[in-house]
């Protein structure tokens, strides 16, 4: 530590050996141990005839000087050249992300953690680590664990009347991955991307990190507008749509806009990416069936994850991919991460098979319903004449319209100071200007957190 202090100089004549073992009272062959350790790590310099040195350059002047301690800025003081849509990317980030950590009431699109079931998990967990799998620990197959895929296939056919075998299936790390993998493998630089206005904006950012062109597509009471789409970009590649729940506006697409939809796609050959992000939760009928079961021509690319359902913090996904494009989605996979995490999922893989997923979604539904109905009743108790509800029967969120003269964005920067979080329409809109709107959530809130946050906006509303 001295000679790291520069308490010894560099160059400075160290005692002899003999006289450092009397001074210390140790044996001398501890001395010269030490002496020729410090000597082999270059931090003395045994001169013969002369005796032992400091030397003169050390190694730490090369790595971690003891004496230099300043830190190293985190910003070069030259500009960083990132690419165009890395600028992109960098931009749209704060607008989209959610935030970790436990979320302020009425954060849109988040599950309720502490229902998920903890203690059955883990006895899986022990399960498998017992008798575990042969290989569990090696590289996995890229698509997925094969039992998963079986499994995600057989409920899709069941509850969402999707058309698709275990090979279709591709296990990814959520919708955003799933999005970034479509890009990369059906997307040139300028194509052009239908996306829905407003719509999520982490999926469009996707698109236009791959180098496409975003035309905004009007989302009215019937879904996404294959007319005006029609008009604007009919040279479309693809479409992004969210049919069974919209994100935000909370619409879901007509049968006969389905058809129309999909009819338009199969002309075009064009694709599209049906993202169905929460379809699992309706409470006023059967969840729908999903657009790529009534796709008789292989168009429809379907996107789900199990970060509504279960837990964000699994990052598990699926896509449903035409057969043509499995070996494309499969080898972009395994150049992006290779494969996604196997313990998770074949833990995830025996939930199925032992029919704990269905018992719990059945149960998650009947407790969002409950949260559903006690956000309803709050908005109607506090601020019904200021707000209007729109009617949406599915999902994790509602939206509200305000009046026309409001500033929506300005409403939830107010709120996030009173402890509630709510998301405005204005920033998930593109080019299309609509009437200001708060999007709400409510499934990890219990029934007084959400009448109390929802006092909070309305007090705002009122004082303004």
């Amino acid at each position: 530590m001295a000679i790291l202090r520069r308490q010894f100089a560099p160059g400075l004549r160290l005692p002899a050996t003999r006289d450092l073992a009397h001074e210390f009272n140790v044996s001398r062959n501890t001395i010269v141990l030490a002496f020729d350790q410090l000597i082999a790590e270059g931090y003395l310099e045994a001169r013969q005839g002369s005796g032992t040195f400091v030397a003169a350059k050390i190694p730490d002047d090369f790595i971690n000087i003891e004496n230099d301690r300043k830190p190293r800025s985190l910003k070069s003081e030259s500009e960083f050249a990132l690419s165009k849509r890395g600028k992109t990317i960098v931009e749209a980030k704060s607008k989209w992300l959610i935030s970790a950590g436990v979320p302020l009431p009425l954060t849109p699109c988040v599950p309720s953690v502490p229902y998920f079931p903890f203690e059955l998990w883990a006895k899986l967990v022990a399960k498998r680590l017992r008798k575990p799998i042969r290989g569990l620990l090696n590289y996995g197959e890229i698509a997925g664990y094969k039992p998963l895929r079986e499994a995600i296939a057989a409920h899709l056919g069941a509850t969402r009347g999707a058309r698709c075998q275990p090979e279709q299936v591709i296990v990814v790390s959520g919708t955003q991955q799933a999005a970034d993998l479509t890009a990369r493998i059906l997307l040139d630089v300028g194509d052009v991307v239908w996306t829905e206005d407003p719509g999520y904006q982490g999926t469009r950012t996707s698109f236009i990190a791959a180098g496409a062109k975003v035309a905004a597509i009007p989302v009215d009471a019937e879904g996404i507008s294959v007319e005006v789409g029609r008009r604007k970009a009919p040279q479309a590649k693809l479409i992004s749509v969210t049919p069974s729940h919209q994100y935000p506006l909370g619409v879901t697409m007509t049968l006969k806009r389905r058809f129309e939809l999909l009819e338009w796609a199969s002309k075009s050959r064009a694709w599209i990416v049906e993202d169905d992000y929460d379809s699992e939760f309706r409470y006023e009928s059967r969840p729908l069936a999903a657009l790529q079961g009534l796709d008789n021509n292989n168009r429809v690319i379907y996107a789900a994850s199990f970060s509504k359902v279960l837990s964000p913090a699994l990052r598990i996904g699926y896509l449903v991919v035409p057969g043509d494009l499995i070996d494309g989605f499969t080898a972009a996979k395994a150049l992006l991460d290779r494969h996604s995490p196997v313990f998770e999922q074949t833990v995830l893989a025996d939930f199925f098979t032992e029919n704990h997923f269905s018992r719990h979604l059945r149960r998650m539904r009947n407790v969002y319903a409950e949260r559903r109905q006690a956000l309803i009743a709050a908005i109607n108790s506090e601020m019904s004449d200021l707000v209007e509800t729109a009617p949406s029967s599915a999902g994790l969120h509602l939206t509200v319209w305000l009046d026309e003269r409001e500033n929506d964005a300005e409403i939830c920067r107010l709120a996030r100071a009173k402890g509630v979080s709510c998301e405005p329409l204005s920033t998930l809109s593109i080019k299309r200007r609509m009437r200001p709107a708060l999007i709400l959530g409510f499934a990890p809130f219990s029934e007084k957190e959400i009448a109390s946050a929802v006092h909070e906006i309305a007090k705002i509303l009122r004082n303004r």
